[in-house]
């Protein structure tokens, strides 16, 4: 059996690279549409401030963008050499969404972004706005092929187990494709990412208004990133609501854990805000809720009702016991392919296969499962509940106050009042963080609560890992958390200095002090 300490650490290596990782894409995401508006506007009014705005904020997009790839090329290779049994079970369904993403649209974004940043001379107007456009367009379809992938394996369509090769495989790429979970990720994660490119430039832009420096500069930056900010952050809410149908759908342990519901309440269930959690006797020792809320976003009915942890538990184990039978006839089929018999049985009991297979994680035969062992694993198919609430809480705040911020910059452009509110402007400065903590309480929230499984209800965690030792672990772990640290301190310098600098970086002669162009 593989260790638990080597199965943690192989965790914890793959969420710290993953959490650097997304430091930089949201801004990647979020800025490259606003760099669209900007030239846009350029191209039609032939005013030279919107030139300049494209090459500065387009400056600060390229350094993010940068160690963005070099964060990211990691992640894709801890496949092969910390999951490498789930490379091998999975391999030929998730691989191919990743293999796209490189191919189709990682190139077509590495291309655009050089001629990007050397066509500003050598490309007419309308061609470096069209270059621009397909860098967005390669940025997006690069977020769309990953959060397919992901998305798989949250809610593992289009594919089944093979006992011929004993590993899944696919059987309708267009399934994997319109993944109604994966749709559900992408709009609300490349949303995410715009109101985050949103607020950085919206933030910056608050600082050179306070400092009364590069002011015309920074006005008709902060009106674009208001209007966009705003819409951005409405889409992640609405498409939030979406997302959670979805949840809803294909993960009801997921969806219980971050409503902290034990029990199944009769429909349509309430939306819990607040809640003081026991988690050693599974149920609130109080609640606040607010009346049927959570059964319409969860079930877009009336009448469903949304199964409690008790209740989901009680059919999980079931699921366990008839997976020692599925794991029973695969043992069989490995020894004789021919076996008729064990081939019956399996096909009965193939869909609760990978419960069974959670009896792993204690037993080498799973027929030797005592009650007990078996209610551990029962126990293991809920992640624990109060980092799931409260993250998810925490998550909605944090949307909802961007919301409030963006709504009044957005009335500030229609008044012409921004200069007026510094009060405004200082929160907006404050603000600034407030994107990348919701991003990555999204992503725990949404890995975190598959957990045991790395392919939902399909593969546990346990059995995916490779077999490395827990030192090359530990030295691994230290390695990426120290080069990744000096990687984000280099972005944090390069940043400060820039953004610093303002537009004065781009050596104009035009923003030595206060620009002379009029609104």
């Amino acid at each position: 059996m593989i260790s638990e300490q080597l199965v943690d650490l192989s965790r914890l290596q793959f969420a710290a690279t993953a959490l650097y990782h997304f430091l930089f894409v949201p801004l990647t995401i979020g800025m490259v549409w606003m760099l669209v508006i900007m030239e846009s506007v350029y191209l039609m009014t032939g005013n030279v401030i919107w030139k300049d705005m494209t090459r500065f904020w387009g400056k600060l997009f390229g350094i993010n963008f940068a160690l963005g790839v070099t964060t990211g090329i990691t992640l894709e290779f801890q496949f092969g050499t910390n999951w490498a049994y789930y490379s091998h079970y999975v391999g030929d369904i998730f691989g191919a969404p990743l293999a796209i993403e490189g191919l189709m649209a990682f190139f077509l974004e590495s291309t655009m972004i050089g001629l990007f940043f050397f066509g500003w001379d050598r490309l007419s107007k309308p061609q470096h706005l069209l270059v621009t456009l397909l860098m967005a367009v390669g940025t997006n379809l690069s977020a769309l092929w990953i959060l397919i992938a992901n998305g798989w394996m949250q809610n593992p369509v289009g594919a089944e187990f093979s006992y011929q090769t004993m590993r899944m495989e696919m059987t309708d790429f267009w399934a994997v494709l319109f993944n109604p979970d994966a749709q559900a990720k992408f709009v609300h994660t490349v949303s995410a990412g715009y109101a985050t490119g949103a607020m950085f430039v919206l933030s910056i832009s608050s600082w050179y208004l306070l400092k009364k420096r590069n002011v015309e500069f920074a006005k008709r930056s902060f009106r674009v990133a208001a209007a966009f900010g705003l819409a951005s952050v409405l889409s992640v809410i609405v498409l939030g609501d979406e997302s959670g149908y979805t949840v809803g759908e294909a993960q009801q342990t997921k969806l219980a854990a971050m409503e902290a519901m034990w029990e199944t309440k009769p429909a349509p269930a309430g939306l819990t805000l607040v809640a003081s959690i026991n988690e050693v006797e599974q149920k609130n020792n109080w609640e606040i809720e607010i009346p049927w809320v959570m059964g319409v976003i969860g079930t877009r009915s009336l009448s469903k009702e949304i199964p409690g942890i008790h209740e989901i538990k009680a059919k999980n184990r079931e699921r366990i016991v008839r997976g020692i039978i599925a794991v029973n006839a695969l043992e069989a089929l490995r020894t004789n392919r021919q076996d008729a018999v064990a081939k019956q049985v399996f096909e009965e009991h193939k869909t609760d296969l990978g419960f069974g297979l959670l009896l792993k994680k204690y037993v080498v035969d799973v027929n030797t499962a005592t009650p007990e062992i078996i209610e551990r694993a029962v126990n293991d198919t809920v992640p624990r509940v109060t980092p799931m609430f409260w993250a998810f809480r925490l998550m909605v705040s944090l949307g909802f106050s961007m919301l409030l911020l963006f709504g009044l910059a957005f009335w500030s452009t229609l008044k012409s009042a921004c200069m007026g509110k510094p009060w405004l402007l200082k929160v907006a400065l404050w603000m600034l963080p407030a994107p990348w903590l919701a991003c990555e309480l999204g992503w725990f929230v949404a890995e975190y609560g598959r957990q045991p499984w790395t392919i939902y209800g399909v593969l546990p965690t346990h059995l995916s890992v490779s077999t490395l030792s827990v030192n090359s672990l530990y030295g691994s772990l230290a390695g990426f958390i120290g080069f990744y640290t000096v990687l984000l301190v280099v972005e944090m310098f390069l940043m400060v200095k820039f953004a610093r600098m303002g537009p004065g970086s781009l050596g104009t002669g035009r923003y030595v002090n206060e620009p002379q162009f009029h609104a």
